[in-house]
């Protein structure tokens, strides 16, 4: 006889793996946007989340990578969820939470961006960055583009936190939005890896200089780039099919095939799927 313990896990082991899929899934998204909206490598030389970043303004709700808003729109501050990839990643210690405006696609982000957002020692609760007990070196200050100056693209950055994290003198005490070097800072305070990221797009009128144009991020091609990205061996080759990834061989079958198939069903659907195998067993 079954204990209901495992029978409970048994029937949402479906559910949790469809999650698990579609939080990777976003995650490669996410990736994708950066590159597509140059924001890797101008603004960060590498981007591998290991969370998904949700942001959610009042009156829009949560925000797609990208995604335009205006000035009013993106005036409050955004309350802000994090989703491990997976089970393995705990959500734990200390973050800095950072925005920044790295401008239009093109432009010469060598002397810095404009800081928008910056707060040391933000805690994760049930998912949630909260800021109570954190050091708020820059209050969230909207997005505030030049008129004509085209869509800008306002980055908003969570960082892991060390034990060994210190502040530079200059950044240690609140300072309102000035020019500033992310990457630098990141180095020099000793802060650890980007945890999750996502940004938006805030225009203020018509562009009045040509900007250059970035492909789509085409989301159906993403399972096959998930699965060549995280399941190819190392090697010097490129991954097979559509893959990114830098495996030597074609990617897992029953890596492909489960989220492939998985990503078919509702999560109700697996559920049911879940506890008739429990009957059966």
């Amino acid at each position: 006889m079954i204990s209901l313990p495992i029978l409970v896990s048994l029937a949402l082991l479906p559910f949790t793996l469809a999650q698990s899929t579609d939080t990777t899934l976003q995650i490669a998204a996410i990736e994708a946007h950066f590159k597509q909206s140059q924001i890797v490598p101008s603004l960060l030389t590498s981007f591998a989340p290991d969370a998904l970043l949700t942001v959610n303004y009042a009156g829009v709700g949560d925000i797609t990578p990208g995604q335009l808003l205006t000035k009013e729109q993106s005036a409050p501050t955004p309350t802000v969820t994090v989703t491990p990839a997976n089970a393995s990643i705990q959500l734990t210690g200390a973050y800095t939470i950072a925005m920044v405006d790295a401008d239009i696609v093109g432009s010469d982000l060598s002397k810095g961006v404009n800081r928008h957002w910056l707060i040391n020692g933000v805690q994760i609760t049930d998912g949630k960055v909260s800021n109570e007990s954190a050091t708020a070196i820059t209050a969230y200050a909207g997005p505030g583009p030049a008129a004509g100056s085209g869509p800008h693209r306002y980055v908003i950055i969570l960082y892991s936190q060390p034990a060994g994290f210190t502040p530079p003198p200059d950044l240690s005490e609140p300072i309102g939005v000035t020019l500033f070097d992310v990457n630098a800072y990141a180095k020099n305070s000793g802060l650890g890896p980007i945890v999750a990221a996502t940004y938006i797009t805030v225009e203020d009128g018509t562009a009045t200089a040509s900007i250059p144009a970035t492909s789509s991020v085409v989301t159906s091609t993403l399972v096959a780039q998930t699965t060549g990205t995280k399941t190819g061996t190392t090697g010097t080759g490129t991954g097979t099919g559509t893959g990114t990834g830098t495996g030597t061989g074609a990617p897992s079958p029953s890596a492909t095939n489960s989220a492939g198939a998985l990503h078919g069903f509702s999560p109700i659907t697996l559920v049911f799927a879940g506890l008739a195998i429990m009957i059966a067993l």
